[in-house]
């Protein structure tokens, strides 16, 4: 706020050209921001000709830039600036695989039982893997509700095109794909929608990824991964499948280390990794020592270690990241009526379930720290609003949700 060494009220000049200038510079504001929007409307005048000489239609071009007059600034915000915690595997986990993820995963697989036998016999993947990634990449399709999660996905990946250096290849590359899409007529144009890059539907699939792998497992003519959870569980099953899902096998097994011991990175067949001195934490033989499998150690030896099978890999096709695959394997496992790893995770803290931290985001929204979803999900703004509470309450500004901090604030 602007403070005056003088009377405001009084020096009537001032006010008239201090009003002036303001107006000016909305004025100004204003002729840069329709500046910005025509060069924006230059560039996809520009890349009409790109799109239909790859084969997108003029009138599906026209009809997927109607209304598309600028950039999308949220679509730019979250592309720009990413969150720069990385999760360790603990909390990556625990957001991911807990007793509410389980529970829903096994609720849908008695939903869409028949559908998940269906699909399971035609492509040969565990129903428990695609609930887990269904899960994982949309929490069971509760995240198409929230408006203020989709956007549209012409104009996201319009804007990471023209915008966004570093994503406009992927944006040019993925908005061709989308049109096409659209020219197919499998979704229309507003239910076109995604993630801020473009992810679709129910098991989020970029649009060349819907080109190669989208099926119309419901018989209805369209392949529609955003209404129709057959569509999208079949989707996601075909992609598994045709990058070399081994549909008798699983994918990995956890083990014990031998203490004192050092181990090669690379691949060897289960057997040569027993010879080694490793063996499955649970106490069981492993079914064949013929396959092979990566050693993983993500916390460190005295925290879950697994070795893991080339199904393991396969699952890394749908993301490229190894606490991503481990945590689809985990809920299905756990899905499946399984345990959860035998060796914890090394938690610098003492954990609460998914309920108590439930109640810890809702303590802390009731006292002021917190103004996020009441979802039980540690990300930034818990991880923020606990180190403000501990701070305010002379305890170690860590921001884990403990146990500790419950019964603090429990007595608030």
């Amino acid at each position: 706020m602007l403070r005056f060494p003088f009377s405001w009220k009084a020096n009537r000049s001032l006010r008239l050209t201090v009003a002036i200038a303001m107006a000016a510079l909305t004025l100004g504001l204003s002729t840069v921001g329709a500046s910005a929007d025509a060069k924006f409307r230059q560039w996809v005048a520009n890349f009409r000709n790109t799109a239909i000489q790859q084969g997108v239609s003029p009138k599906t071009f026209d009809l997927a830039f109607k209304g598309v007059t600028a950039p999308d600034p949220v679509v730019l915000e979250k592309a720009r600036f990413q969150p720069e915690f990385v999760d360790p595997v603990w909390n990556y986990m625990d957001n991911r695989v807990n007793e509410t993820t389980v529970l829903d995963g096994q609720a849908m697989a008695k939903k869409w039982g028949p559908w998940l036998d269906r699909i399971e016999k035609q492509y040969g993947v565990s129903r428990n893997i695609l609930l887990a990634i269904w899960s994982m990449e949309s929490s069971y399709g509760a995240i198409l509700k929230k408006d203020d999660v989709l956007r549209d996905v012409v104009r996201s990946l319009a804007t990471l095109a023209y915008a966004d250096p570093k994503r406009a290849k992927f944006g040019r590359t993925q908005l061709i794909a989308a049109m096409k899409i659209l020219q197919t007529g499998d979704i229309d144009r507003n239910h076109l929608s995604g993630s801020w890059a473009g992810a679709m539907g129910h098991t989020q699939f970029i649009p060349t990824s819907y080109q190669a792998y989208a099926v119309d497992m419901d018989g209805n003519g369209k392949r529609d991964i955003w209404n129709s959870v057959p569509d999208a569980l079949a989707t996601a099953a075909n992609l598994l499948r045709r990058n070399g899902w081994q549909s008798s096998k699983g994918w990995g097994y956890e083990v014990v280390l031998p203490a004192g011991r050092k181990f090669p990175s690379g691949t060897l067949s289960i057997g040569e990794w027993q010879k080694l001195g490793l063996k499955r934490a649970n106490g069981r033989p492993f079914p064949d020592l013929s396959e092979p499998a990566t050693l993983k150690v993500l916390d460190g030896r005295t925290g879950p270690v697994y070795l893991m099978t080339k199904n393991f890999n396969v699952i890394k096709r749908y993301n490229n990241a190894d606490k991503y695959a481990l945590a689809v394997g985990l809920l299905a496992d756990r899905i499946g009526g399984y345990h959860g790893p035998i060796n914890d995770w090394n938690r610098p803290f003492t954990p609460i379930t998914m309920k108590e931290r439930h109640e810890l985001q809702t303590h802390l929204k009731a006292l002021g720290y917190y103004d996020g979803e009441i979802d039980g999900k540690i990300g930034s703004g818990s991880r923020a609003s606990i180190v403000a509470f501990q701070q305010r309450n002379g305890m170690t500004a860590d921001g884990h949700p403990s146990k500790e901090v419950l019964t603090v604030l429990r007595r608030r």
